[in-house]
């Protein structure tokens, strides 16, 4: 017998039973990434999180027999709707063991819920906030997921999906690139060159994390203006801005920050972080009491870096502003040693820049799809019944 439950986000027991759905499910999966315990119970901490300062979200647990089969998260974020002018639900946070009747009471049990809230899409996967990565994985399963901030699945999940009635709203490319690979055209550098004198475009280095905080509200102010017009964009609450960089720089090489500034003012970054994934694959989820110190040295040792937070204002990018920052990122992967970098989830409606990154050297090895499905009208259903 087939049942959906929704978690008591209250109930640390039932809290327990949704976080460790994905643990049992890729158990014996080799490119499966743990997150930790840490990240995936705040993600249901109404408290804590900053999401719910705004917005709302359920979560929901297939169970058969008495056996968690799947799960899912269903959010409607608020001030994306309101910037947007849209009555969007997503879901996210979606797991299932190749049951296609579960998926689809799963689904199903997601819909229901979004159109008693008269919205009248669900896209996803999209979770909770930047860091969170977007879509399904359709493209490049034999290779390791990157850290935790892309999402890793079955091929079978894009059945599930698609059979649930979803379809395509956009991909997001990741691209590989080898050090050998990854080289800034003549042209190019000697544009960057001349965005340094004439357009008085200064390149902020670090040597410390107090150094990076201090920059903290320049940069979130600069992260809500450059992506503004991009498609999963809304505009970050300064609560989100302080908890996202608190998470990033929970893993993060200063050295690997960078900012662009005119006239003391963020008008672009690069965020790289070393890759962590086989340290936090050792983890199984938990920090303490020897993983820290594992991811610590891993950060050092680690061969790959993403490059996962790039965006310079629109009214330098004529100006030399985006050659700038290609040049930081190859500086960023030779400098340091690296010998691969991962350039991490561009959509596809920037079409520019993945032309930009496949000329300096990037294949294209990973695509996440985010889909989406069209409810109708909710409130002209509710008058038809």
């Amino acid at each position: 017998m087939l049942k959906i439950e929704k978690v008591d986000t209250e109930n640390k027991s039932q809290v327990r039973r949704f976080v460790n759905i994905p643990y049992r499910l890729y158990a014996a999966c080799p490119m499966w990434v743990p997150p930790l315990f840490i990240d995936s119970n705040m993600q249901l901490n109404r408290k804590k999180h900053p999401y719910y300062e705004h917005s709302d979200a359920d979560f929901f647990i297939a169970v058969r027999d008495g056996r968690e089969v799947g799960r899912i998260a269903v959010l409607e974020n608020r001030r994306f709707n309101e910037y947007h002018r849209s009555h969007q639900a997503q879901f996210y946070l979606f797991e299932c063991e190749d049951d296609p009747e579960a998926a689809a009471v799963l689904f199903t049990q997601a819909e229901g819920w979004a159109r008693a809230r008269h919205l009248d899409t669900i896209v996803g996967p999209k979770g909770f906030g930047a860091l969170d990565g977007y879509g399904l994985l359709v493209e490049g399963y034999e290779h390791r997921q990157m850290m935790t901030m892309m999402n890793y699945n079955y091929p079978y999940y894009v059945k599930l999906v698609e059979a649930a009635g979803f379809v395509k709203e956009v991909d997001f490319l990741s691209c590989h690139l080898t050090v050998d690979a990854f080289k800034m055209p003549e042209r190019i550098e000697s544009i960057a060159e001349r965005a340094r004198q004439r357009s008085n475009l200064v390149v902020q280095r670090f040597r410390t994390k107090r150094e990076v905080i201090k920059w903290v509200p320049k940069l979130g102010k600069a992260y809500n203006e450059a992506f503004k017009n991009n498609w999963e964009y809304y505009p970050l609450t300064p609560r989100e801005i302080d908890f996202l960089l608190e998470n990033v720089m929970l893993l993060a090489d200063p050295r690997l920050i960078k900012l662009i500034t005119h006239e003391d003012e963020v008008v672009g970054f690069l965020l790289a972080f070393p890759d962590v994934s086989a340290a936090l694959q050792r983890a199984h989820g938990r920090l303490f009491p020897f993983a820290l110190p594992d991811l610590l040295l891993d950060m050092r040792r680690t061969k790959w870096v993403a490059l996962n937070g790039a965006g310079i204002l629109s009214e330098f990018q004529g100006r030399g502003g985006n050659a700038l920052l290609y040049s930081e990122m190859v500086k960023t992967v030779r400098d340091f040693h690296f010998t691969d970098a991962d350039l991490t989830q561009v959509a596809d409606t920037a079409v520019q820049m993945r032309r930009d990154l496949i000329n300096l050297g990037g294949v294209p090895y990973k695509t996440h799809r985010v889909y989406v499905k069209h409810l109708g009208d909710p409130r002209q259903q509710e008058q038809a019944k």
